[in-house]
Formats: structure tokens, sequence, C-alpha cells
């Protein structure tokens, strides 16, 4: 049985350089070591040659690896693709086209700003302050005591407390009022007379740069036009997203529209959508499911990866402080 270790990483920079040194990242120094342990121990293989391992075509090489990194931000393009580059290795980079365009933050990354800047008491009590403030106006829901007794329960690698921020946040309540309470929240924490515009010029690559990347051999690939969760909305408004996001990167000579990759925002997906991307020219489909993938076992358009933290060095901190 054919197999690759698809990896995934999201943010990767300079921590303690950076405006936010304590958001939740892969620091540069890690993320070159991590480099040096998988191609020590992995081929490190090029999208066109997972393509054609899952249509039948050649086969992959033993201990495969495929680099995966999601959201398009500008730390991929100031960090990751110049080493890659350099070590001549593809990487394959998923980028919604909200952000790409820089038509303003993404809800996802206003969560992590406000959790990388303030201290989580304060937004925690803050989010319950809100809950109270729209409660009955327009939305119903149940009582802060009753949220918190289900979802305010440690996770991975998060507190209770940051748990139940971002569970609030980004799934248990109304898709409006999420944005509203993200909104409202961000503007108290971070941005201030800041506009959000401008955080995303600082925060995402422009399409410019992606194009620069996939003349050096990236791949570019789709992770819808505005990062929703594709799973869990209606799934005609799933194929609108999906459908105008091929149509963008497209346009932008970033893919073909014939053959691509879909990435699933926050892993996202249901039947319906993968359904619709049997017919839509879509040729592989990767989630967040931990597992390596297997290429004729493993459905093409759900393929899992695993998480850079997974891996040496990171897997090795966590251990050293008790993270499992």
């Amino acid at each position: 049985m054919q197999k690759v270790t698809i990896v995934m990483y999201h943010y990767v920079r300079e921590l303690q350089g950076s405006r936010y040194p304590n958001i939740r990242g892969l620091d540069y120094r890690l993320f070159r070591e991590q480099i040096d342990f998988l191609r020590i121990n992995y081929k490190i293989i090029r999208m066109q040659d997972l393509i054609g391992a899952a249509s039948g075509g050649n086969a992959l090489p033993e201990n495969a690896a495929l680099l995966t990194f999601d959201d398009g931000y500008i730390d991929h393009y100031t960090y990751v693709f110049p080493l890659l580059d350099e070590l001549g290795i593809q990487g394959s980079f998923f980028m919604p086209c909200i952000s790409l365009k820089h038509e303003g933050l993404l809800d996802v990354n206003k969560i992590h700003l406000m959790l990388a800047s303030t201290e989580i008491t304060k937004l925690y009590g803050a989010l319950l302050g809100r809950l109270d403030h729209y409660r009955g106006q327009e939305f119903s829901y149940p009582e802060n005591a009753d949220l918190v007794k289900e979802y305010a329960v440690p996770y991975y690698y998060d507190d209770a407390e940051t748990g139940f921020v971002k569970r609030l946040l980004q799934t248990v309540l109304p898709l409006r009022l999420r944005a509203a309470i993200t909104g409202d929240l961000f503007g108290e924490f971070v941005s201030g007379a800041v506009s959000e515009r401008a955080i995303a010029k600082e925060m995402y690559c422009s399409a410019e740069q992606a194009r620069l990347m996939k003349r050096h051999g990236m791949y570019i690939g789709v992770h819808g036009y505005g990062h929703e969760w594709l799973g869990n909305i209606d799934a005609g408004d799933a194929v609108k997203d999906i459908q105008l996001a091929v149509g963008e990167l497209e346009s932008m000579g970033l893919i073909d529209s014939g053959a691509w990759a879909m990435n699933y925002p926050y892993g996202s997906w249901n039947n319906d959508v993968v359904n619709f991307l049997r017919g839509a020219g879509c040729s592989l489909g990767f989630t967040t499911k931990s597992a390596v993938a297997a290429p004729g076992f493993h459905d093409r358009l759900r393929l899992p990866r695993i998480d850079t933290n997974e891996f040496p060095p990171k897997s090795e901190r966590y251990k050293e402080i008790g993270v499992e």
C-alpha cells in the first residue's frame, strides 16, 4: 500500500521578533530543524507526484512526505519559501481568496491575534459579557453557566478558558453572532485605530507574491474564498464559495481549473461538498484528520494530514514540558 505523510503548517516565523510573539506558531529556528529532520527521514515529494499516484500513475517513494501550508500567511513568503527554494523542496500553499486579496482579516485570525495579545482571563470575561449583551436581542442561546459547563474544557494544547473562547467564536454560536462578537472583541483588544485591511496587508501574502512562489516551483491550491466551515453551511453556499475561489485563483494565474487541489478550511467538509468536487476538476482534497495518508485506501478527496507539532523538534519540546 502506498503511503505519504502529509505535514500541515500554519504560522512559521521568528516569534520573539514578531508583533505577536505569543501566537501559536512554529518558530523559524525550529522549522529549519524540522525540515532537516524530514529531509533525513523522508523523501519529500511534489504535489504533482501525489496527484499522479492518486490517479493510478507512478508509485510513491518509500517514506514519502508532502509539505502543506494553510491560510496564505506572509510568513510563508518571508520565511518558508526562501528556505524551500534554496533546498529545492516544493511546498504546497493553500490561500483563501479573502486573505490573498487583502479584503479583510479572517475571523479565525482575529481570534488568534486576540489570544496572542490578551490575558485569557480578560478575554474570557469579555466574551461572557458580550454573550449577556446579545442574548435575547436577536439571538437565542443557552445561559452562560450552561455554555461554560459544556464548552469550558481543556483540549489538546488549550486550557479550559482558551478552549471556551475558541469553541464559542469558531463553531458554537450562530455565524452572524460569532462575527459580531469577534469584531467587538477584536476592536477592544487588538485593532484600536488600525484598520483591519492594514492588518491584513501585514499578515497575508499578496497575489503577486503567490505568483512568484509558483514560478519558483511552489504549488498553489484552493482553500475556499472566505475560509468558511464548508461542512456546516448550506450546500449551495459551500459550492458557491468553492466556485468563486477556483475562478479567482485561475484568473490570477495560480491554479489550473482542470486539475487542482482542495484544502478544507478548518478541515470541514461533508458528502455534498465532496460530491461536488468529484465533478469539478478537483484532484485531491486535504482534511485535518491526523493519520498517514494512503492513496487508494483513503478517498483522494479526504486525505488526512499530520500537524507539525507531531514531529521533532516540536514534539520533543512538548514532551519536555509534559504536554502529550
